[in-house]
This record gives C-alpha cells, sequence and structure tokens, in this order.
C-alpha cells in the first residue's frame, strides 16, 4: 500500500509546546505490541517478574546511570506493560578542582537545565530492554508504537500516581491493559482525567 498523508496521519499524544526536556515529573506507560502478556503473571496480588520482566526492571533501575539528571520514583512491571515516574532535573555545571571549566559548560557555576528530554529517555529504554530481550531468545519481542505520559503538577497527583503504580498488581483483574478481561475499566490516577493509553 502506498503512503498516502491523508489517511496515515499519525496524532501526537504529546502537550503541545511543552517543552519535555525542562525539569518536571512525569507518570510514563509503556506497553507491549499488542499487548502482549511477555513479562510474567500477577498471581494472587502479586506481580511474578519471569526473565523478560526482569530484564525490563533492570533496564528501568540502569536509566539513572545513563542520565545522570535523571532521578526514578516509584515504578512497577506489569504482565505486558510498565508504568513509571520519571524526574528530569536541572544540573549543576561547576569548575573542577583546578578551577577549570567543563569544555562544553554553558554559563558555568549556573543551574542548566538538564539535554536529555523525556522522548529521549523513553527511546534508550525501549531499546536497551528490547536488544536484551531478543538477545535472550524472544526474537519477536516489540513495544507498542509510542507511550503514554502525563505531567505531574502537584504533590497530591504524585502521591495519587504513586498509590496507582504501588496497587497496580492488586487491580490486575479489573485492569483494561489485562488481555483476560473484557470491557475492563479502572480508575485513573488523576480523579479528574478517564485513564487511557
Amino acid at each position: 500500500m502506498k503512503y498516502d498523508p491523508a489517511r496515515h496521519r499519525r496524532r501526537s499524544i504529546r502537550l503541545r509546546g511543552y517543552d519535555y526536556s525542562q525539569a518536571g515529573a512525569y507518570f510514563v506507560t509503556i506497553v507491549t505490541r499488542n499487548r502482549e502478556c511477555l513479562f510474567g503473571e500477577v498471581v494472587e496480588d502479586l506481580m511474578r517478574l519471569n526473565d523478560a520482566g526482569r530484564m525490563v526492571a533492570q533496564c528501568w533501575h540502569e536509566l539513572a546511570a545513563h542520565f545522570p539528571h535523571l532521578e526514578l520514583d516509584e515504578f512497577v512491571v506489569m504482565p505486558n506493560h510498565v508504568h513509571g515516574i520519571i524526574t528530569v532535573g536541572a544540573q549543576f555545571i561547576a569548575p573542577d578542582d583546578h578551577g577549570a571549566i567543563n569544555p562544553g559548560a554553558i554559563n558555568p557555576g549556573a543551574m542548566n537545565r538538564a539535554p536529555t528530554g523525556l522522548g529521549e529517555i523513553v527511546r534508550s529504554f525501549k531499546a536497551v530492554a528490547t536488544r536484551r530481550i531478543r538477545q535472550a531468545g524472544v526474537l519477536a519481542f516489540a513495544w507498542q508504537r509510542n507511550y503514554y505520559e502525563h505531567i505531574i503538577r502537584d504533590e497530591a497527583s504524585l502521591n495519587r500516581i504513586r498509590e496507582y503504580i504501588a496497587n497496580n498488581p492488586l487491580q490486575w483483574a479489573l485492569d483494561r491493559e489485562n488481555p483476560h478481561i473484557v470491557g475492563a475499566t479502572r480508575a485513573s490516577p488523576r480523579d479528574d482525567e478517564p485513564w487511557r493509553v
């Protein structure tokens, strides 16, 4: 089939005009292609990770080592998706022990925005996790295109989302990501927004 821009447009789910490289906290959901349950299973309201699930968790926790302006908060691997909170912060650029300035530093000694945006962080996570899982023998593994993100704007929202993530395995029987549940619905971590991925 030939590409037709009128039929094959992809609508962005990002907030128009928002700078995702600025300091802030984000609630992120990343789903497997076709919502395949590849990371383990929920047994008695607890998530039991298999090898692929453990690889995904390890890749997530390694993000902070690769992106020094990043802090990881609450996180869970579910059978076919992950939820996590990522905080992208500012970097302090200071002179080294000899008073020399880092050669690419802009406005040394000041707070500078992290050069890495949320999209780059998520792309890196998805790429590394995909490579490791495929190397382990799950050759058909892939993530769903894109990802869901929500900008966390206040402490109350942050606490609701933390609770939502921590309780995610308890809610698996009602989760619309659960392919075994027809018509499942679940409350959003935000009271004023319906859940969507």
